[in-house]
């Protein structure tokens, strides 16, 4: 019986042997199957490892002045919540060499909007230590157009640092990571954020003063920011926000039906525009154009407003007086005011006004016409003041890039990236506490986006920052009057006035591109710089 029975054991004991190891190859045959830590395997993303930065050297002359810099192109990693790489954001910093102590030197970090657009404007408009070759109206001198060394940059006051939004230039999410959770209100200001921090740290500019410089959706991303920033993860308090064309309340941009609000900020746009090109009566086309903006700004508020107010209770010899004095201050015809109900929308303003010349107004910058192949339609079929520097930018962009700085990557440079949809959801109280609930305010106004109120919380407890808002008078994307209307709202006991400060120029949308308006831009920036660092 023992003998047996050690038989019978030995023979159980190679059967368990035989079957362990065949197990896993009779595994691999079946469709799909296989161990755990092969599954877990093939699920692993590489990710790839940090470019080196290209670091170059160069000097430009700035009010007379030789200012050598260091320029330094690459990508920074950024976290996402859970602390986890998510995407890699391309900038290119402008650095003095000349400054031994960066403690005290203070760092601009500068960005564009869209949302979904790169930075390239920006960049290469005149800020910075290059420029795109324009003339002094802002026309290419030749295309495809070269760069030139920009004496109007703010890089003798400040270091300058462009930053490409995730999905734009050539910042991108990491391999595995949805675009869609860097394509948002919060998620984009998130992202900023954390690009901020990392660079503070990376390059040792923690002690230094801090601007940040938006233009159009970029104004929003910075008054996102600006409570970001602030919020109990980061801790980092701004010196100033220059907000150049600015949106805090898209409510102002909103032509919806029952929202008056945003043709009254447009009307003064209108008068700019209708003197720009002689449109106006004599009596007003003669005038000052500031002293008639005046006029208009008065007679949108007093007479306007409630008018568009009152609706259908206004008599027909109301309506007629403010149809002739919208006339007279848009050069649109009075039937054609009335026939609109006084309400005319600004795709229906660029396409009219110049109707009789079969040429449309541009958006970004009304100086500027185009011409459609259908005079009598009621829109426009393109932008031309967007179509003129289009072309000459990203060229200009891409071999500056790829030449001087040395920089080139496979991928190509995305002067407008995908990403839509865009959350345009917000709430301020989750944007300043991670985690927090979502109840320390509402960011929207029946829909439309309001960042305002972020702005005005972060400056009631970080009482040193200052801001300077940019206005193009010829700026049909974010008008002048909107702004000031914005700032009229924000802290409504006035105590907040000589903390900002408007600047003005006539000029578009991107009014660097206008060489006068650009020169007087570099002075109205350099003496915020000197007053917010003090």
């Amino acid at each position: 019986m023992r003998k047996e029975f050690n038989v019978f054991t030995a023979l159980m004991t190679g059967l368990i042997v035989l079957v362990m190891v065949l197990t896993p190859a009779l595994a691999q045959t079946r469709p799909g199957a296989g161990s755990q830590p092969q599954a877990q395997e093939a699920k692993k993303i590489t990710r790839p490892e940090p470019r080196p930065f290209s670091i170059t050297t160069n000097q430009v002359v700035i009010e007379g002045k030789v200012v050598p810099y260091k320029a330094t192109a690459g990508e920074l990693t950024v976290l996402k919540q859970d602390e986890t790489p998510g995407a890699s954001m391309f900038f290119v910093a402008y650095t003095r060499d000349d400054v031994k102590d960066k403690s005290t030197r203070p760092v601009m970090f500068c960005f564009n909007g869209g949302p979904g657009s790169s930075t390239v404007w920006l960049h290469l408009g005149g800020i910075g230590p290059k420029r795109v070759a324009m003339d002094e109206e802002g026309y290419p001198l030749q295309t495809p157009a070269g760069v030139v060394d920009s004496d109007c940059s703010l890089l003798d006051l400040t270091d300058l640092v462009f930053v490409d939004a995730v999905s734009t230039g050539y910042s991108r999410p990491l391999p595995g990571e949805a675009g869609s959770q860097f394509h948002g209100v919060e998620e984009d200001g998130l992202a900023f954020a954390e690009f901020i921090r990392i660079y503070l740290t990376t390059f040792d500019r923690w002690s230094s003063p801090k601007f940040l410089l938006g233009e159009s959706y970029g104004t929003t991303r910075a008054a996102v920011l600006s409570g970001v920033l602030q919020n109990r993860t980061y801790g980092i308090y701004l010196n100033g926000i220059v907000l150049l064309s600015s949106v805090l309340d898209f409510a102002t941009l909103s032509f919806n039906p029952g929202n008056n609000l945003s043709y009254m900020v447009f009307l003064p746009h209108y008068t700019a525009t209708a003197w720009y090109h002689k449109k106006l009566p004599e009596a007003n086309q003669k005038k000052e154009l500031t002293g008639l903006l005046q006029e208009a700004r008065e007679f949108a508020v007093n007479e306007y407003l409630p008018a568009l107010i009152k609706g259908n209770l206004l008599t027909a010899g109301q309506v007629e007086a403010v149809a002739r004095k919208m006339s007279e201050l848009t050069g649109l015809s009075v039937d054609y005011l009335k026939n609109s109900n006084l309400r005319v929308r600004h795709d229906r303003f660029v396409k009219e006004l110049l109707r009789d010349r079969r040429l449309t107004v541009g958006r970004l910058d009304s100086r500027f016409t185009g011409r459609d192949a259908d005079a009598a339609g009621e829109s426009y079929e393109y932008d031309p003041s967007s179509a003129l520097i289009m072309g000459p930018f990203s060229a200009a962009l891409n071999n500056y890039v790829g030449t001087v700085l040395n920089y080139k990557k496979e991928v190509p440079y995305a002067i407008y990236g995908n990403v839509y949809p865009w959350n345009f959801n917000f709430q301020p109280g989750a944007a300043r506490v991670p985690g927090a609930t979502r109840a320390a305010g509402r960011s929207s106004r029946e829909g439309s986006l309001y960042v305002a109120e972020t702005l005005r919380q972060a400056m009631a407890e970080n009482t040193a920052l200052k801001i300077f808002c940019c206005n193009g008078y010829y700026d049909g994307a974010t008008p002048f009057f909107g702004t000031e209307y914005t700032f009229s709202q924000l802290m409504l006991d006035g105590s907040f006035k000589d903390r900002v400060r408007m600047g003005y120029y006539q000029a578009g949308h991107m009014m660097y591109i206008h060489k006068p308006s650009l020169k007087k831009l570099r002075s109205d920036l350099a003496a915020f710089i000197t007053w917010a660092t003090k």
